[in-house]
């Protein structure tokens, strides 16, 4: 069964998706179900922590097929994402071809640079898995150069790479393709054309609040929607405007795993500022939260 016809609909993949964990609204359901259906990659931005890799991981599992994850970084070279030959067992290849026939003559090349002394990484990884082959997670491709963004088109294009020893090699399964950015810089719109888009922001309150529930089933009711409420208030206005950054759902469930650890029963003010730098990074944010405690913890309004 092809990644084509896993899924009949929008509403039976978010079941599934649900059924592992993760809780998407229907627009991202959306531009997943057609990134299956049309086989195109699918580029997903949004901010640190909203659920981009943790997507990638779900679909994965629904898909049933192995998750294969290139970590974008700095200044990452080609061979580091595509393949780079075995030079050790090559040199010792031809030492004992040479010993056994005395040269190896114009053959060389083609005894030198064989499959098996290919080392493959994730992208010819993702090209040879068998059926029904592979999701590869290109992650945090904003952290790479440009022109590693321009060696990645032809893979994104026709999931297919050249090497010149060997030629062109394509995929007999196209595998499922993510790419994450968290946008700390603008992509080449070449790989935009070559992918579907969708922006990832914050979960709204009940999206957050199924998700703690999932992931940390041993709280209780009254925490989890107290940490989905604090949390969602941290990156609402007023509050938001005060912090660097705002905590993500990545943030939120280990905050309640780390207050379910604590036997917390109930959020207060000093539980708060004891482990808030699970919340927040910078120092500055951290500070910033303490002026704004009761205001944060007040009950919410009854609604209308």
């Amino acid at each position: 069964m092809t990644a084509k016809d896993t899924f009949k609909s929008i509403d039976e993949l978010a079941q599934a998706l649900e059924g592992v964990g993760y809780f998407a609204e229907r627009r991202l359901i959306t531009a997943v179900f057609l990134s299956l259906k049309l086989e195109r990659p699918l580029l997903l931005e949004g901010e640190p922590g909203v659920g981009k890799t943790e997507l990638a991981k779900a679909l994965a599992k629904v898909l049933g097929r192995p998750l294969i994850r290139l970590q974008c970084y700095d200044g990452m070279e080609q061979r580091e994402a595509l393949y780079e030959w075995n030079h050790a067992a090559q040199l010792l290849h031809m030492r004992a071809a040479a010993s056994d026939s005395g040269a190896l003559g114009h053959d060389m090349e083609r005894e030198l640079y064989q499959q098996r002394f290919l080392v493959k990484r994730p992208l010819l990884q993702a090209l040879q898995t068998p059926a029904p082959g592979a999701l590869l997670l290109i992650d945090e491709v904003d952290r790479a150069d440009e022109p590693f963004e321009a060696f990645l088109l032809e893979y994104l294009g026709e999931y297919q790479v050249s090497i010149p020893e060997l030629g062109t090699i394509q995929a007999d399964v196209a595998p499922v393709t993510l790419l994450t950015s968290n946008r700390t810089r603008d992509l080449n719109d070449a790989v935009k054309r070559r992918c579907l888009y969708q922006w990832m922001d914050y979960p709204d309150r009940e999206r957050e609040l199924a998700v703690v529930r999932s992931q940390v089933p041993e709280a209780s009711a009254q925490l989890t929607e107290q940490v989905a409420e604090f949390v969602g208030r941290l990156r609402s206005q007023p509050f938001a405007s005060a912090f660097q950054r705002a905590p993500g759902i990545a943030e939120s469930v280990e905050w309640a795993k780390a207050l379910v650890a604590l036997d917390t029963l109930t959020l207060d003010p000093e539980v708060v500022q004891d482990t808030v730098g699970i919340l927040f990074k910078q120092r500055e944010d951290i500070a910033a939260i303490t002026p704004l405690l009761n205001d944060l913890l007040a009950p919410a309004p009854p609604a209308i």
